[in-house]
């Protein structure tokens, strides 16, 4: 039983081991490829990103239907008929 437990913690060792070299290397990767970056460079990427998520979103608010013209026609002639239905205080003349 002293054997197995043994064997088991030595290679386990070694495997952990090998994902800490494997974590480093990524680590020295990412380092190496953001190594000329600078603060504009990052501003621009922001700025791009945020563009970017705008235009997804509208896509899918037209796949999804919510921004159809049939849509934004009817609400416009709600908010007309609307408008047509409110009467003017001043015009009634009602008072005492």
């Amino acid at each position: 039983m002293d054997q197995v437990l043994l064997y088991m913690s030595i290679s386990l060792a070694f495997v952990s081991f090998f994902l800490c070299l494997y974590a480093c290397a990524r680590v020295g990767k990412l380092l190496n490829s953001v190594k000329g970056l600078d603060w504009d460079t990052i501003a621009c990427l922001t700025g791009d990103i945020g563009t970017i998520k705008k235009s997804i979103q509208t896509l899918n608010n037209r796949i999804n239907g919510l921004n159809s013209p049939k849509l934004n026609d009817e609400l416009l002639h709600y908010a007309i008929k609307q408008q047509s239905n409110v009467t003017d205080i001043k015009k009634n003349n009602i008072g005492g």
